[in-house]
């Protein structure tokens, strides 16, 4: 099992940042992807950005040049929005990936509020 704890959500105007941070604990392997998707009001959850415990990143097009995603070891890994839009409103999930077998868990999720 692995627990994903997220923080950093909130309400902020467009063209604002906001940091959101998630903790794993538990099983974790030390080979693992791990990142963030969003889910919007009546739109499917979709990836944002991700990061191999080996440093390969990837991005969303609607976020790039805009969004970085960081890590500082297996267990913690960090996005950084800036220049926020409207359209980045959503519930924000931290992902894990990892191990033999390949298991994926979820955060419990935080609310990314973009708006004047």
């Amino acid at each position: 099992q692995v627990q994903l704890v997220e923080s950093g959500g909130g309400l902020v105007q467009p063209g604002g940042s906001l940091r959101l941070s998630c903790a794993a604990s538990g099983s974790i392997s030390s080979i693992n992807v791990m990142g963030w998707y969003r889910q919007a009001p009546g739109k499917e959850r979709e990836l944002v950005a991700d990061i191999s415990s080996g440093g390969r990143t990837n991005y969303a097009d609607s976020v790039k040049g805009r969004f970085t995603v960081s890590r500082d070891n297996t267990k913690a890994v960090y996005l950084q929005m800036n220049s926020l839009k409207p359209e980045d409103t959503a519930v924000y999930y931290c992902n894990y990936q990892g191990g033999l077998p390949w298991v994926v868990y979820w955060g419990q999720g935080t609310q990314v509020t973009v708006s004047s």
